[in-house]
């Protein structure tokens, strides 16, 4: 059996998907989060089944590449498991409609079902059920609260017999199932709802995001100092340095082999950025230089992620962006190349045409510095005071800035306005946050790791070799 999660985007489809099958993937408090698909299995019973986190969709007819991929995707299931957000009814049911219409059996998982209670939303389930005709089950995906009995009703989802409808048809029927089942008693807005509001207009707006990102780099960088400070770099040099100390008295003190596992060794010390050993500086690194910083950045996106803040920081953001041929959206695969730009360059895929696709990609590879380049600045650069850094940084927007206009200039295609739900703000919840913090700082060291301890031997075969003399002398009349 093959059971297809399907749902507008961010509606918790992948935290669901993460519930059913253990399988984690990234999700978070903005749309778009799933472009391609994600497949896992759960046990059914007996029985083990596929299951498939569909990409978000409003509606079966594809108006961009992530719809056309759910579309196709719907002949290949046995089962819907169609994810509603129950704070957003109307909207939803557009694609419940839709997939009734199609000869599969449907269960709808109603989510954030916590959420309706502090709207003021009350929905009527047996009503619905009944005008539905399939089997409508709450559930709250961050919590896990609904779950099991999603799973129970999964044998029971059903395909009734429905008329295709036209779009208007569709609507008015959406209109007819809200008025039986939904009532909305009337609230004030909280504090929380007027700051949704304040952070998407020009002025208050301006001041939040400046406000956010400066804050966010201020923590990036205490985080990933005290890091090093209190904990990797005590950690090196108590337990790992007489390590390598002892293991170079075995290795003789010098040769070939010593230099390239050990490096150089000074007055009986380990200089873990200098010795350029690959159990030296190849370990020190990328574990005690650079996973600080990766983990402190991914915590606060993660952050800004789960509370919604990123979509509208696109908002703020697209009017910028249109001068580089993007649109808003593409801030957010912009500031995952500050962890690493290899996600951030698969996240352009939530960006609709290729030319915006492409356009991203190289202002990410040039201009953007990864976690790891970060480290370098404030490690070389950072010593001789914060204006340095300030410059570095300067330098990077003003190529971020004329890169883009010229691509904007000479790349062809079109860049679509700017068309995006902006999420309620939420809580975050600590689990999902660390959870994605993980899987980001293991795929950074799985990636990381390999390439910094083969150029580590690369470069030390060629010192050894005295290619670098080579070099030196030949480019000497050049550089000096």
């Amino acid at each position: 059996m093959k059971i297809l999660l399907m749902g507008n985007p961010n509606v918790g489809k992948s935290v669901i998907f993460s519930r059913l099958t253990g399988v984690h993937v990234v999700a978070s408090n903005y749309p778009g989060t799933t472009v391609g698909y994600t497949r896992g299995v759960m046990k059914l019973g007996e029985e083990t089944v596929e299951v498939i986190d569909v990409p978000g969709t409003y509606t079966l007819e594809p108006t961009c590449e992530a719809e056309e991929v759910a579309s196709q995707m719907l002949d290949t299931g046995d089962v819907v498991i169609n994810v509603v957000n129950a704070t957003n009814l109307e909207r939803n049911l557009y694609l419940t409609l839709q997939l009734l219409e199609r000869d599969i059996p449907v269960v709808v998982a109603l989510n954030m079902w916590d959420d309706t209670k502090h709207r003021g939303i009350h929905i009527e389930l047996d009503k619905l059920r009944e005008l539905l005709g399939v089997p409508v089950i709450p559930t709250v995906a961050v919590t896990g609260q609904g779950i099991k009995e999603l799973m129970e009703n999964i044998p029971r989802a059903t395909s009734p017999d429905t008329l295709v409808r036209s779009r208007d048809e569709r609507w008015a029927a959406i209109g007819n199932i809200i008025d039986q089942v939904q009532r909305v008693t009337h609230r004030h807005h909280t504090w929380f709802e007027r700051l949704e509001d304040a952070s998407v207009k020009p002025l208050t707006g301006g001041i939040i995001a400046l406000a956010v990102l400066a804050g966010s780099f201020m923590l990036i960088r205490l985080i990933g100092e005290s890091l090093i400070s209190y904990g990797l770099d005590p950690l090196f040099n108590t337990l790992w340095a007489p390590v390598l100390l002892r293991l170079s008295d075995l290795l003789g003190g010098s040769g070939f082999l010593h230099d390239i596992v050990i490096g150089k060794i000074a007055s009986g010390e380990v200089n873990f950025i200098e010795s350029f050993g690959l159990l030296s500086s190849g370990l020190y690194v990328p574990l005690a230089m650079v996973l600080p910083y990766v983990i402190a950045f991914y915590l606060v996106l993660g952050l800004l992620e789960d509370i919604g803040y990123l979509p509208r920081l696109a908002v703020l953001m697209d009017t910028i962006m249109h001068r580089l041929g993007l649109h808003g959206y593409a801030i957010i695969p912009t500031l995952l190349g500050f962890g690493c730009n290899v996600p951030a360059i698969l996240a352009t895929r939530i960006l609709e045409s290729k030319r915006e696709r492409f356009i991203a990609a190289t202002l990410i590879s040039i201009a953007v510095p990864c976690a790891a380049l970060q480290a370098m600045i404030f490690g070389l650069v950072g010593e001789r005071g914060g204006q340095y850094v300030a410059i570095v940084y300067g330098t990077l927007f003003v190529v971020w800035i004329i890169l883009g206009i010229i691509l904007n200039r000479f790349a062809r295609g079109f860049s679509p306005e700017l068309l995006i739900e902006i999420p309620p703000y939420r809580l975050p919840s600590w689990r999902a946050v660390l959870q994605k913090l993980w899987m980001r700082a293991y795929g950074f060291l799985v990636e990381a790791i390999p390439i910094i301890l083969g150029a580590v031997l690369v470069i030390n075969i060629l010192y050894i070799l005295r290619v670098f003399d080579v070099i030196a002398n030949f480019t000497a009349p050049v550089v000096t």
